[in-house]
């Protein structure tokens, strides 16, 4: 617990020295112990730098966190999807946070696949290059494998050097300054915020696991095999482990450099609307979509394909979620503001005396003024947080993975219009909800239907189950934003409590004990 406290100090006087607390107090103003503290950590008789005026406050609070590392770059990405905890300005404001860091060492790289995967599967590896990207948590390569006698271009993915031990540490810390803020500031104590930081150590761990990411993506691409003008990069199991991930490399055009995609004689405008229906599919079809498809993450290849890269934020919703997702959407293309009002009373989403004329009545305070904006101003992503807001006076009840989706839609949608500007986001979006509600409502495909989830264990490789479980239960973790009372990681965080509180007691008899031994002695 020494060891913690002298983290936490370490890390508080790296936060203090940083420009984040003038910049986070303009959005949600802190208590003013903490301003204290922050004060007092700061003191320093070297020369502070000053930041760069041009930036706006949110660019500034990025280049902040991202200078202070992995743990601070991952604290904000996930506060960013809590904006009930730090405000929805703020939440905004953190969404563009990038990861990129400085690369390690090529010689560091080879040395980690080689006791990852063995020599004789190192030495199977042609042509290693520099690294290609570096970000928070891994780097990626440029190599050459042989599978079963033919060469293939690959991406290797290798985690950081020692990336868990500094996170963990770091992490816990973290976690004590949470606890030491419950119990010290009583207003903290509903944020739940020592289960906050417990739950980015739990997701964040899992994703330093590359097979679980593996894993997600062998699940995607079993999943999208059938659409047209999308692929999946293949995962090489044989070049994967806990540290390393081998998969196809794209050859393409990110979707961010539109002129060369022009050059190529490649249609934006149907490149737009693609990308927001394969996402809509992969939502409703098969309740799991990528949740981080920003527009570094999307490639056209040399086949005209989309090519999403990067699976180490996908989403998952139940067949509940999926229903709901797609009826609420097509109920709002065709204005029929009762049927969606009937939506979240037969999901149980708003209790059952909610009457539903109010209810069709605050709909449609949220859907006509959209139908009364230009199609470049339409967004489905805007609709369900809007609809999220109305529908919480009803008492409805939070949807998290929902919150997740609507979140990735307002990405996938940006992405789109950057690629067209009239992307026309309600006629896009139609066919796919309209053949979805009409595949669910089919007899023969419900019996499809059974038959796909009695053999849905098909889609695991036999050789990981183990990885796969664990790879579900990090997205479960990230979709419910919560820790289930079932699992080993709430026995885990309940003995973190434990321990902190324990070190609180002994902490205080221990003051007592020093206070009375200096009244008797002076």
């Amino acid at each position: 617990m020494i060891k913690k406290l002298f983290t936490l100090l370490k890390l508080g006087r790296k936060v203090a020295k940083s420009d984040i607390l003038n910049i986070t107090s303009k959005f949600k103003k802190p208590p003013l112990a903490i301003v204290i503290l922050f004060k007092f950590l700061s003191i320093s008789f070297s020369k502070k730098e000053k930041s760069d005026l041009k930036e706006n406050e949110g660019e500034r609070l990025s280049a902040s966190l991202e200078s202070m590392g992995t743990t601070f770059i991952k604290l904000g990405q996930f506060l960013a999807t809590r904006p009930d905890i730090i405000g929805e300005e703020l939440s905004n404001k953190l969404e563009n946070l990038q990861d990129r860091l400085p690369p390690f060492s090529i010689s560091k790289a080879k040395e980690i696949i080689k006791n990852d995967l063995g020599s004789d599967t190192y030495n199977s590896i042609i042509d290693l290059s520099e690294p290609i990207a570096a970000a928070s948590i891994a780097q990626v390569h440029k190599a050459k494998i042989n599978d079963n006698g033919t060469i293939k271009e690959v991406a290797i993915k290798i985690l950081r050097p020692d990336i868990k031990k500094i996170f963990n540490e770091e992490i816990d810390a973290i976690m004590l300054f949470a606890f030491i803020l419950e119990t010290f500031i009583k207003k903290t104590k509903r944020l739940k915020l020592v289960e906050v930081v417990f739950l980015l150590k739990e997701i964040t761990n899992l994703e330093m696991d590359l097979r679980f990411e593996a894993a997600a993506a062998n699940e995607y691409a079993e999943n999208t095999k059938n659409d047209v003008g999308f692929i999946v990069p293949q995962i090489y199991w044989n070049f994967t482990s806990e540290n390393v991930m081998t998969l196809d490399w794209i050859d393409g055009v990110s979707i961010r450099e539109t002129e060369e995609l022009k050059r190529r004689k490649l249609d934006t405008s149907k490149i737009a609307e693609d990308i927001i229906q394969h996402f809509l599919r992969h939502a409703v079809r098969d309740g799991f979509f990528h949740a981080d498809m920003h527009q570094g993450n999307i490639f056209i290849n040399n086949g005209g394909q989309i090519a999403p890269i990067d699976f180490g934020i996908m989403g998952r919703l139940d067949k509940i979620s999926k229903r709901f997702l797609a009826e609420i959407l097509f109920g709002f293309i065709q204005r029929d503001y009762k049927k969606v009002a009937e939506v979240h009373l037969v999901a149980g989403l708003v209790p059952n005396n909610v009457p539903i004329d109010d209810l069709a009545q605050a709909l449609r305070s949220i859907g006509e003024p959209i139908f009364g904006q230009a199609v470049k101003d339409i967004s489905g992503g805007k609709l369900l947080k809007q609809l999220f807001d109305v529908t919480e006076k009803f008492n409805m009840q939070t949807q998290p993975q929902l919150l997740m989706l609507q979140k990735t839609m307002v990405v996938v949608e940006g992405v789109a219009r950057k690629l067209n500007p009239n992307t026309n986001i309600w006629t896009t979006s139609k066919p796919v909800l309209e053949k979805w509600l009409k595949d669910t409502k089919d007899p023969i495909n419900n019996f499809n239907e059974t038959i796909k989830n009695t053999s849905e264990v098909i889609k695991r490789l036999p050789e990981f189950p183990e990885i796969m479980d664990k790879a579900n239960q990090a997205l479960t973790y990230l979709a419910s934003g919560q820790i289930p009372q079932n699992s080993n990681s709430y026995t885990s965080l309940n003995n973190k409590k434990s321990e902190m509180v324990a070190f609180r007691n002994q902490s205080i008899i221990g003051l007592l004990v020093l206070v009375i031994f200096g009244l008797l002695v002076f």
